[in-house]
């Protein structure tokens, strides 16, 4: 079993410090993080003073400290650099730009080819992407990371694309290979990790320590977070929920294995159900993004093959997810991804009434089931969000404030 060192713990708790520093709704004092955190005063102390040397932190103002010495208020520092967030999805690569701060400062969305989607096409697109913010921004900006989300199953260590269902691609090195014409550090996951760490950076996982997060898209998964940390497993490919067997027997999957969950309550899964309903439904269309739209607006005006199209997407994913609930007994289950901002409420309610009639009781009584509230795209921002960690985990900007730190109290110890 791996053991924690204490460079691990003090890692923890500098996420967690930071952590709370984002989800502040103004600046914090160093009693306000060590009360948040459960860390002693002095540590979160020395945590706080680790983070304003490396420049991520900032005094904003002080407070009367009731009448001691003023409290520095604390904040994150936006000027210390930029972090770059990107999704690869299905049909189309989006990159957003972001301040430290995690505010996104540009963004682009460029298209895929339709067929044969290739390693270097991806490539392409991400260098096209990454070149054309950072040549808008102007003076060239102080560069973090970036990470990058890529579907399917991927190698964190060796930033490798181990399979992707879209393009069936096997073992692609794609951080290597982007390394050769992006100098910067980059972080390689997939959505459903990316998601996750969104959530509990900046929505329902601030407030809770184990969380669900269901990923509905043209892929599907599940996020999971167990005692404030993401669950990856022994190889990161924990929380492939969407490939696991909903209907034995049933529709085939891209995986091509059948019956799984995505078969069903994916994007291409809505469309096969729209199409098991009425085969000239107006609601087809060549891109599935479009067939879960229309069905929004159409079951919004009351249509009776939307209506129903929702209520068997619910009922599959009811299904499923009380499964996952009685695995992991989570706080806080969250819905998130194209389907879920699409169907909104509706799914949400109807998938609440299935999971009540499926999951047990006790799995049940402390569970909140929401929609994500993650602004704007929770990928993107989960992926500049694992180039921030990357960063606060930098041996070399956090060895060398931690070394200066230990050298200066040596100092003052021999001059006492």
């Amino acid at each position: 079993m791996a053991k924690r060192t204490a460079q691990d713990i003090r890692r923890r708790n500098r996420f967690d410090a930071l952590r709370c520093v984002f989800a502040a709704p103004g600046p914090v004092s160093r009693q306000e993080i060590a009360a948040a955190t459960g860390l002693s005063f002095a540590t979160a102390a020395n945590l706080v003073a680790e983070l304003l040397e490396a420049g991520v932190l900032r005094e904003a103002g002080r407070e009367d400290s009731r009448g001691g010495r003023p409290r520095a208020r604390l904040a994150v520092n936006p000027d210390r650099g930029v972090l770059i967030g990107i999704d690869v999805a299905e049909t189309s690569v989006e990159v957003e730009l972001f301040d430290l701060a995690l505010t996104v400062l540009s963004s682009v969305r460029l298209p895929l080819p339709h067929a044969d989607v290739r390693p270097d096409h991806v490539i392409d697109t991400i260098v096209a992407g990454v070149e054309g913010l950072l040549g808008a921004a102007g003076a060239p900006p102080r560069i973090l990371g970036a990470g990058v989300s890529v579907p399917g199953l991927v190698e964190r260590e060796g930033g490798v694309s181990v399979f992707s269902p879209y393009w069936s691609w096997r073992n692609v090195p794609l951080r290597s290979l982007l390394s050769e014409r992006l100098a910067m550090p980059l972080y390689l996951d997939n959505p459903l990790k990316a998601g996750t760490v969104a959530e509990m950076w900046f929505g329902a996982g601030r407030e809770v320590d184990d969380l669900v997060v269901l990923t509905l898209r043209a892929g599907v998964g599940a996020g999971i977070a167990v005692e404030g940390a993401l669950y990856r497993g022994a190889t990161n490919s924990a929380g492939e929920w969407g490939h696991t067997c909903l209907v034995r027997g049933g529709r085939e999957c891209r995986c091509g294995r059948q019956g799984c969950v995505e078969a069903y309550v994916s994007t291409r899964g809505i469309a096969d159900t729209v199409r098991e309903l009425d085969a000239d439904s107006p609601f087809l269309d060549a891109d599935e993004d479009t067939v879960v739209t229309k069905v929004a607006h159409a079951m919004a005006e009351g249509d009776t093959v939307a209506a129903e199209t929702v209520t068997r997407t619910a009922r599959h994913l009811g299904e499923a997810a009380a499964d996952l609930l009685n695995l992991f007994n989570p706080q806080t289950l969250v819905l998130g991804g194209w389907v879920a901002e699409r169907l909104g409420d509706p799914l949400l309610r109807q998938t609440r009434d299935v999971i009540a009639a499926h999951a047990l009781p006790a799995t049940l009584q402390a569970l909140t089931f929401q929609r994500s509230a993650v602004p704007g795209n929770p990928v993107t921002l989960g992926a500049a969000t694992f180039a921030l960690e990357g960063f606060l985990d930098d041996r070399e900007t956090f060895g060398t404030v931690a070394e200066g730190r230990r050298a200066a109290k040596a100092a003052r110890a021999q001059t006492s």
